[in-house]
């Protein structure tokens, strides 16, 4: 799973979540950062209310959440959504020893970019092409 560092560099350098049911996520609160979520639309709906959109906790499902703002939300992107951002840049994703490694192709050339998890990675990659 891509780690809470890469995600919020991605968040940083302006990669935009437009929440769906599946997508998985943690709060950006130092007392709840680690736990993690997955939006369904039994148990974590996306609401629009006036100019903010929360992600709802329905039911019994956390207890001391009713709510939490998207901007607190951290999303924790999947392998699959990562390759759909990289688009047509993707090339390949191979696996060297204890690494994966995601090649990516734009106008300077190919880059390589290695870890020993697939959807960091992938992180990299898209970091790289700014």
């Amino acid at each position: 799973m891509i780690s809470v560092d890469l995600a919020r560099r991605l968040s940083s350098a302006g990669v935009m979540w437009q929440p769906q049911p599946g997508d998985r996520f943690t709060i950006n609160e130092p007392e709840l950062l680690g736990d993690l979520y997955w939006i369904s639309d039994l148990t974590i709906e996306l609401h629009h209310y006036q100019d903010q959109s929360v992600l709802g906790f329905n039911g019994t499902t956390e207890w001391a959440l009713d709510s939490v703002p998207l901007d607190v939300a951290l999303w924790l992107p999947r392998e699959d959504q990562l390759r759909t951002l990289l688009g047509e840049r993707f090339e390949h994703l191979r696996q060297e020893r204890s690494d994966w490694v995601v090649r990516v192709r734009d106008g300077a050339g190919v880059a390589d970019f290695a870890h020993p998890d697939a959807e960091c990675a992938y992180a990299l990659a898209l970091l790289s092409l700014g």
